[in-house]
């Protein structure tokens, strides 16, 4: 090799090597980074499959849905959704739903898709006192028994007032403590954890490989919302490092408000993450 052309090449392969990190991010760890749908309500209501392709043209490769006031699969069917995500190369892995007199007819709708989770969005009963969360903790457990017979698996999605304490416990504690976890899987938003005041690497600890679904969300902790990756509290980077103490297996990225469209929020959060 002529000493010119080896001088220029060592040169790549040196810029290569520092660049590789930040290029390869996703690939060494194959990390398929979703999002949940929420972040696209008003356009999912009005164009669902036009948008699950724009929603893949940036990259996105896992879904998880929401309901509408079209149903959980914004006017398609359970199959016909499935189809479409994977006709774009992605894959609906989970969906938000209520634990209410429906629930069955939910479950069967969500093994017609193909989906992997079931997640109660909300507590499906109000009262901030441990008596309650336990009664939930005991409907969780019921509620993941039912769809480990349909081959779905069941979680929750907090916010941040299971962060509440009441007699001396945390709340979310609690549900956590009594609740059986290869019934109950949690998808954990790290978002409404940072503006509860706790650490999401506190529990990562307390309960390692407990939350197999992250809810990745930035939060302007001044005005307690959401808002693009890198602008407010949560410290991305950390929670990245501890994913697999954390147990996590599909990273959804919510995004409630933006600063100028859903579409350019999503492009910012994802070269965000690429770039990590």
């Amino acid at each position: 090799m002529h000493r010119r052309n080896f001088l220029v090449r060592s040169s790549l392969f040196s810029v290569g090597s520092v660049l590789l990190p930040a290029v390869s991010f996703a690939l060494e760890t194959d990390l398929k980074f979703g999002v949940q749908l929420y972040s696209f309500r008003n356009q999912m209501a009005k164009d669902p499959l036009g948008t699950l392709e724009q929603i893949a043209n940036i990259g996105i490769k896992e879904i998880e849905s929401a309901r509408s006031t079209k149903g959980h699969y914004y006017g398609l069917t359970p199959k016909s959704m499935k189809q479409a995500c994977e006709d774009l190369g992605m894959k609906l892995v989970s969906g938000h739903v209520h634990l209410d007199k429906h629930f069955e007819k939910t479950m069967e709708e969500a093994a017609a898709s193909g989906q992997d989770y079931l997640i109660c969005s909300s507590m499906p009963s109000d009262g901030q006192t441990v008596e309650n969360y336990k009664k939930v903790a005991e409907e969780f457990n019921k509620a993941g028994e039912a769809c480990q017979k349909l081959g779905i698996k069941f979680g929750y999605h907090n916010h941040e007032y299971e962060f509440e304490s009441d007699q001396g416990q945390v709340l979310y504690d609690v549900l956590m403590d009594q609740t059986d976890p290869n019934l109950v899987h949690m998808e954990l938003d790290l978002g409404w954890v940072v503006v509860a005041g706790k650490d999401p690497l506190d529990y990562f600890k307390k309960y390692p490989g407990r939350f197999p679904l992250w809810h990745l969300k930035d939060m302007d902790m001044t005005k307690k919302e959401s808002t693009e990756f890198g602008k407010g509290g949560l410290d991305i980077k950390a929670m990245m490092k501890n994913r697999e103490l954390s147990g996590v297996k599909h990273i959804l990225i919510e995004q409630e408000e933006y600063a100028s469209t859903p579409l350019e929020s999503m492009q910012h959060n994802m070269d965000f993450l690429n770039n990590l």
